[in-house]
């Protein structure tokens, strides 16, 4: 699989002829809009900067849209979405929003994406349904969703094999990603790109990946 980050918590995901996308960003958002065709798009935030389903419906592609929790599947593809809590993007006297974590299941590896979470614990039914994680998305922006150290502690705890840290490219606080690494302290690569197979996760124990656009 292909993965590559398209600002914000966008994350594309294409797998032979399948594409699937995490939190596309809409017309309306803090960012540029996305524009490419998906064949499974998720959506973690019923927000402009996370929920650009429409953007993502391109030439022959229209794609089957994911919103909330509950059990998935499509063309193969596993996914179980999980309920918390987000306090991004509020509107004016509500103080916290749905949010959605996400877990599918790809070419025998589990990719979890966190969505624009809030809560530095996860409730019991996600913890106990997550598993054993492959790649993990987090947010580490701060400003309504975890902060650097909120992100890292929860990210550790999780065990996964690869961290990608998201929502500090155009989004969130300042400086949020340099935060973050020196939380970690373990060293970081950079890529534009992530090519993965099974088999690339070995000896891996937390690997911090940073994609760039």
């Amino acid at each position: 699989m292909v993965i590559t980050h398209h600002g914000g918590q966008c994350f594309k995901v294409t797998l032979g002829d399948l594409t699937l996308v995490f939190d596309p960003i809409a017309k309306g958002g803090t960012l540029p809009p996305v524009r490419f065709g998906a064949d499974i798009a998720l959506v973690s935030r019923d927000h402009p900067d996370m929920n650009g389903v429409a953007e993502v419906a391109y030439g022959d592609k229209v794609p089957f849209a994911i919103t909330g929790p509950g059990e998935y599947e499509k063309q193969g593809v596993v996914i179980q979405g999980f309920l918390s809590h987000s306090k991004y993007g509020l509107a004016k006297g509500q103080e916290q929003a749905v949010n959605t974590i996400y877990s599918v299941e790809l070419e025998d590896m589990t990719l979890v994406h966190l969505g624009a979470l809030a809560e530095p614990e996860l409730s019991k039914e996600a913890r106990e349904g997550l598993g054993e994680i492959d790649v993990l998305f987090v947010p580490v922006g701060g400003d309504g969703v975890l902060t650097p150290a909120q992100a890292h502690e929860l990210a550790v705890s999780l065990e996964p094999k690869i961290i990608i840290p998201m929502h500090w490219d155009g989004l969130g606080a300042p400086q949020s990603l340099d935060m973050f690494l020196k939380e970690a302290g373990n060293g970081s690569e950079r890529v534009d790109k992530l090519t993965l197979k099974k088999k690339d996760l070995i000896g891996r124990d937390g690997s911090i990946l940073v994609v760039t656009q």
